[in-house]
């Protein structure tokens, strides 16, 4: 079974969040990370701070898109509340 994730990165560099979402999360995380992508490469390094697996792909990227609305930005921000106290 394939496994399609959504996923939120944090900078810490900048304290900038990224949001995507991908089938590998595992090998996602290592081309952010590695400077492959271009809208994170000089972010670098990213942390992996949240992720959700869906079983289809139009579900992780209807999930992304909702990430990235207002609403969805302050799901995660009471949803991630606490997980600085991790680090």
């Amino acid at each position: 079974m394939v496994f399609f994730y959504t996923y939120i990165l944090l900078s810490l560099k900048d304290d900038a969040h990224y949001i995507g979402y991908t089938s590998n999360l595992r090998k996602r995380l290592e081309e952010h990370n590695s400077g492959k992508n271009l809208s994170t490469k000089s972010r670098r390094p990213l942390k992996l701070i949240y992720f959700e697996a869906c079983l289809d792909e139009d579900d992780a990227k209807q999930r992304e898109k909702y990430f990235k609305s207002t609403i969805g930005r302050r799901y995660l921000s009471k949803r991630l509340r606490s997980w600085r106290k991790t680090l």
